[in-house]
């Protein structure tokens, strides 16, 4: 149940195989759907579900939606787009919408809403993904989004802890930093992720982010962190839902480490989900 690996409905044979492998006799915890079709998605999880002992946890990546790895589906604004919206209502008729597609495709986790405040113009990689420079506002929409998600039986996933927002690297390709002191960081970054906890947020993901104040040990990202994943989250802030690591593929944790090393670290820190092993 540790494991959460990726699994495509755009593949061949040997794809589907390779994944069967891992459910039927490796007996994995749980896929993450990424690119592909609806129907064929469907298809294959009602297969992969048929060959696991313990139900598999189905999770996808559908920050605007199902649209965002699966063809042929509706696609809803980004969150800055969402973040100009006055009415936080229509933000909760969104996740609603959402939920109800997901569970028609057997998906029990959407990695969303992003809670980043986007407070750094040069960031590569979240942008868009944010719903916006002011955290009150990051913090409204994320509830709304949450809530929609959550009331229709669909767990949301909060990311990427503590905070990818002001940063000028893509965790991609490297590790970013995160260079503020203790006193920034619970006022900016976890303010949204406290709000959200407060709130019943089921999941939240942890970033490949190296942050000093938190952990100086070198090339140590917060997802591979005791300090960040053990003592801030479960301890200091007391959340006690599911947590994530981001993908563990991904070079901001990849480049410095063998992926027997990421997992055993990941699972030292006190993740609950490695993702994307």
């Amino acid at each position: 149940q540790l494991f959460m690996v990726a699994a495509y409905s755009n593949k061949d044979a040997a794809h589907v195989e390779s994944i069967r492998h891992l459910v039927q006799d490796l007996k994995v915890g749980g896929l993450i759907f990424m690119q592909g079709g609806p129907v064929r998605e469907a298809n294959l999880n009602n297969y992969y579900q048929s060959l696991a002992k313990t139900p598999l946890l189905i999770t996808i990546d559908g920050e605007w939606g199902l649209s965002m790895r699966l063809d042929s589906t509706t696609k809803f604004p980004r969150q800055q787009m969402l973040g100009a919206i006055q009415n936080d209502l229509l933000i909760f008729e969104m996740g609603e919408e959402i939920a109800r597609q997901c569970k028609l495709m057997g998906i029990h986790v959407d990695f969303a809403p992003v809670l980043d405040v986007n407070s750094n113009p040069d960031n590569p990689v979240i942008g868009n993904r944010s719903f916006g420079e002011d955290k009150i506002n990051v913090t409204l929409k994320g509830l709304a989004y949450l809530r929609g998600l959550q009331d229709n039986q669909v767990l949301a996933c909060g990311k990427h802890f503590p905070g990818h927002g002001d940063t000028d690297v893509d965790s991609h390709y490297d590790l970013p930093s995160l260079k503020h002191n203790e006193t920034r960081l619970d006022t900016l970054e976890l303010f949204p992720f406290k709000e959200m906890f407060d709130n019943g947020l089921g999941s939240v993901m942890v970033g490949h982010l190296f942050v000093p104040v938190l952990d100086s040990a070198k090339n140590t990202p917060a997802t591979l962190s005791h300090n960040v994943v053990t003592r801030l989250l479960r301890e200091k802030m007391k959340y006690n839902g599911l947590i994530f690591t981001d993908a563990l593929n991904m070079q901001g944790v990849a480049k410095y480490y063998t992926p027997a090393e990421i997992n055993l670290k990941a699972l030292l820190a006190g993740n609950d989900i490695l993702l994307f092993s």
